[in-house]
Parts: C-alpha cells; structure tokens; sequence
C-alpha cells in the first residue's frame, strides 16, 4: 500500500445502521466501502457500534451478539485484502479483560488493531458504565504512514485527557466516531466540543455522527471537521445518509482539509421538524409496520401527528380515522376532514355512541346516585382507543398517539384512551411549540418529504380554543393555566430542575406552579406507561428523566 504522506482521501461515512442486525449493518458497510473505493478513498470512517447498531443497550450483555458483531468484523477486514480503502468501525469488543465499546482498524485482510472507548458516558440518554469497562488510555496507531488517534465520542467530551494524550504520543489527525442524538441546538454544542479539543491539541478532528431514529433517539448525522486553525474543514448535510469525501494535504504544518463542503443547515424549527419524521420513518420502518393509524379529533395535536406521518411515510400508509360522539362540534368534523383531505389520506368516521353508551349501561347499576364526571369523560377516550387498537389488530397498521409535552407533564391523558399507541411524534413537544411548528410546515415544504406543499394543517385548527371535547363546552383552560403560562412553568420544572421559589421571583402565581409541580409528580406513573416518542429537548421524560413513581417530595413541604 502506498504510504500516505502527503495526501489522503478520507470517506465518512454518515448512515443508518439498525440495531441488531449485524448482517444487515455488515451488508451496509461493505456496500459503503465499495462506494467509496470507486471514489478513490484511502480510508472509510464509520461511526460508533456501527455493526451493532447504536445504542445496543442490554443487548451486548448476551455473548452470542458480541461474537456475530466480532465476526462480521472479522469478515469485512479480509476483503480489504483487495487493495481498496481501509476501515474504521465501531463495533462491541469482548476479550479476556471484558466488554467494550471498541473500534476496529481494517486494513492488509485483517484486523490492526482495536480501540476502546475511555470515557464512559452515565447521564441522560447514556448508561454505559452498565455494561461496558472503560478501555486504556490508547496511544496513536499507524495507518499507511500516517499516525492517526481515534477518541470514541465521549472521549471528546470529558475531562480524562484522551485527546491531549494522543497529542502528546505523536497523533497527527483525530477521527472521531460518534453516536450523538440529537435535540435542538445541539449541533452547536457538538462544534464547540470539538473546537475546544482542536485548541488544546493543534490538530485537526474529524467527527463522524450517525443517522437515523432509534426508539426514542434520533441521530441527526451532521458529520464535520475542523482543521487545526479553527476553520471549519467540511459541514455534511443534517438528517440524510450517506458517503462524503474530503482531501487532506499535508502542508509542512500538519494536515489540513483541501476541498471539504460546507451543507447548508436547516434552521431550528425545520430541523425539529426533520427529526420528527425521520424518527417516526425509522420507528415504523425498522419494526416492520405496513401503514399507521391515528384518531383525527380536528384538533391540532391530531392535524400534526397526521402530517408528519405522511411527511415520513406518504399518503398512502395514512390512515385517519374520526370518531366522533355527541360532544363533537361541528366544525371539528369540518375541520379533520379538511385536514385528511389536503393530506390526502384514507379518511374513515367511526362513531362511538353505541359503545360508550353500552358501557355506561354496563356500569349503571355500579354507577347508580353519583354524578357524572372524568369517568364517563375517559369512557369515551378509552371507547376510542379500543377502536383504534382494533383497527391496527385487524389491518395491520400501528397507532400513533398524539399526545403534546405539556399534557404528558400533568397527567392530561386518559390510560388505555387517548395515550394508546406504538409511537408518538410530539411526546417531547408542547403544546406552544405544536402551534408553532404547524404554521412552519404550512409556510415550508423541503423538497425530501413526501407529504404535499402547502397548508396541511388548516388555520382554523390552529386558532381554535384547544378541547378535549369529552363535555359541553370544554375548554383545555378549564383545567389548566393558558399553554403559554403552563409551558413556561413546566420548561423551568421539567427542562432546568428549577424550583418553585424561582418561578414565584419571576412572576407567576405561587398557587398556579404548585399545582402544576404537583401534578407533574403525580402524573409520573402513566409517563412510565405512555408510548415511546423522539426526543428533540435536552430532557426528555423517560431516558432523561428517570422520577420515581411513588414521590412525597414537594418544594416548600
């Protein structure tokens, strides 16, 4: 192989391995090498547990997955016996001093080396300390002549030193791989991160992230480096796969980037939006469901959840159905059909008086001399998640829930009603954001979604006072503060772990935040039952925040 002493072509590559399948991810590898060898690449970097997929959670704890991961490396490092490019690929590694979060180095037909990750991220979305050991500190290896240091992810990140040492013992480029997920603004974390590694090192770092949604995770890709002046070396593109090439020359100084692209990014609220159909795509896709289905109630929650699902999927794999009762307005029957009309979806009506009513007669003699109220309000919810769960057994199609951030705070939900479902989009959405976000895709229509340009969630749906519609007249704001009051408060409780005292010094209603923190406490064990959804705040409930159901605790008690 020729020593590559004064110029290199490096290949990211930025895809969307799925965990678990190891043939499938090994098949992407080698189909991503190929690519790249046809482009004159030296060297291919592939991102963190690659052939695994990311994150593998328990699943690397079963020795029969670690061993089919290993093989599969092993399989891909004798075909670079064919002269092509090499390979760095993240993969688990298991030997005789434990389990790791590794990357191999493929090249000559064989594995050269293996690198562990040091630092073990334990906060938020990660738990590896669980069930991975820490690696050593590594030193450079070479690479055809050229002394590269491979930190894993978190090893940029934190205070351990592994960049300074792979410095210091004579590395001249940093590649990073990455599993990074993503939430709103976290790009420009990622670039500070790596600028500061940049400042104390004087090399220059390639950081290759993944694609693609993983349960609640979504990877946004968005792969870039910096040369070793703190310029930005190359930008690949946010939300989209695929194998992207950059020349590095070696000028007398160190390596540097000679022809890298800069995309253009999506601003805030299109890049929320991007994440929230790309996770939902995955969702659905990786788990093999044909089509979705979902109540369209003409509200907004409903109107949204069915746009991005045809943003994600296309029309054709839409299903919406109405079930209305004798609460139902008239113009929330005028305004879902509109809504599934410029969709262009399946549009179904399914009443649930007879139902409801059978269960209320059902109940009768139980019921009998008390008032009515939130039971007979949460029978017609759970009469309509009965048929939508029926609706998928019978056809196949998974119910997506549509229930926003702030109602899943305070418990604004009905068990085995309105929370049914196998994915929710807007989970970490509220209610002021879902507002905001339906103008936006009104006004926009990026050219790589498939649903249709123009309005797809109609004005009225937007302005309308929010309801639930379970009574007459029912308004959101019968039970709750204004959503611009109540997200506020949440956004401190939930997003800061901030305290009642500071939202009081702010100005609002001391009564109004310890209602709120009370029912944000109390509503913790349907979070624990409510359908997964992606993350796209820095603290999402479930992986980010892990509260006990049974909790006393309140400020000021």
């Amino acid at each position: 192989m020729p020593e590559l002493t004064d110029r290199f072509r490096l290949a990211v590559a930025q895809l969307d391995p799925a965990v678990g399948d190891v043939a499938g991810n090994l098949d992407l590898a080698r189909k991503a090498r190929a690519e790249a060898a046809e482009a004159g690449a030296d060297l291919v970097l592939f991102t963190e547990l690659f052939i695994a997929g990311y994150p593998p959670e328990d699943l690397v704890l079963k020795p029969a997955f670690v061993a089919a991961c290993m093989e599969a490396v092993e399989s891909l490092a004798e075909e670079t016996a064919d002269g092509g490019p090499g390979v760095v690929i993240g993969c688990p590694l298991r030997n005789e001093d434990g389990l790791f979060n590794a990357v191999a180095v493929l090249d000559e037909g064989r594995v050269l080396t293996w690198r562990s990750k040091v630092d073990l991220p334990n906060y938020g979305e990660f738990d590896e300390k669980r069930v991975f050991q820490a690696g050593p500190m590594p030193g450079p290896l070479n690479y055809r002549g050229l002394r590269l240091g491979i930190p894993v992810c978190e090893d940029i990140w934190g205070d351990l030193g592994v960049c300074e040492t792979l410095a210091e013992s004579g590395a001249e480029i940093l590649l990073v791989p990455n599993g990074s997920p993503f939430y709103r603004g976290k790009l420009d974390v990622r670039h500070q991160v790596v600028l500061r590694q940049v400042i104390e090192t004087d090399l220059p770092v390639v950081y290759a992230n993944k694609v693609g949604g993983q349960d609640e995770l979504l990877f946004d890709g968005a792969s870039f480096a910096f040369n070793a002046d703190r310029s930005l070396a190359f930008q690949l593109p946010q939300f989209k796969s695929g194998i992207f090439l950059s020349d590095w020359v070696q000028d007398g100084e160190g390596w540097r980037c000679e022809d890298g692209s800069v995309a253009a990014l999506p601003g805030d609220d299109e890049a929320v939006w991007r994440a929230l159909v790309l996770g939902l795509a995955d969702y659905v896709n990786k788990n093999g469901f044909r089509s979705v289905v979902l109540g369209l109630s003409g509200g907004i929650d409903s109107a949204i959840c069915a746009a991005l699902a045809v943003d994600a999927l296309g029309g054709s794999r839409v299903h919406c159905v109405m079930l209305p009762y004798r609460y139902t307005a008239e113009t929330s029957l005028e305004d879902a059909a509109a809504c599934a009309k410029a969709l262009g979806v399946r549009y179904d009506t399914v009443p649930i008086a007879e139902p409801v009513e059978g269960f209320l007669s059902a109940l009768g003699p139980m019921f009998e001399g008390t008032p009515a109220g939130i039971t007979e309000e949460n029978l017609q919810s759970r009469a309509r998640g009965v048929i939508l769960m029926a609706i998928s057994n019978k056809f196949g199609a998974m119910v997506v829930t549509t229930g926003n951030k702030s109602e899943m705070s305070v418990g604004y939900a009905t068990l085995y009603g309105d929370m049914n479902g196998g994915f929710n989009p807007i989970k970490d959405l509220y209610k002021t954001e879902v507002v905001r976000l339906a103008r936006w895709r009104n006004r926009n229509h990026p050219d790589d979604l498939l649903g249709p340009a123009g309005e797809v969630v109609p004005e009225r749906i937007i302005v309308k006072p929010p309801s639930a519609e379970l009574r007459e007249d029912q308004k959101d704001d019968d039970s709750l503060p204004p959503y611009d009051v109540l997200d506020a408060i949440l956004e401190h409780l939930v997003e800061h772990d901030g305290g009642v005292d500071e939202l009081v010094a702010r100005g609002f209603d001391r009564d109004t935040v310890t209602h709120i923190e009370r029912l944000l406490y109390i509503a913790e064990y349907k979070r624990r039952q409510s359908a997964p959804g992606t993350k796209v705040t820095k603290k999402n409930f479930g992986r980010d925040r892990r509260y006990p159901i049974t909790n006393r605790f309140r400020e000021g008690a």
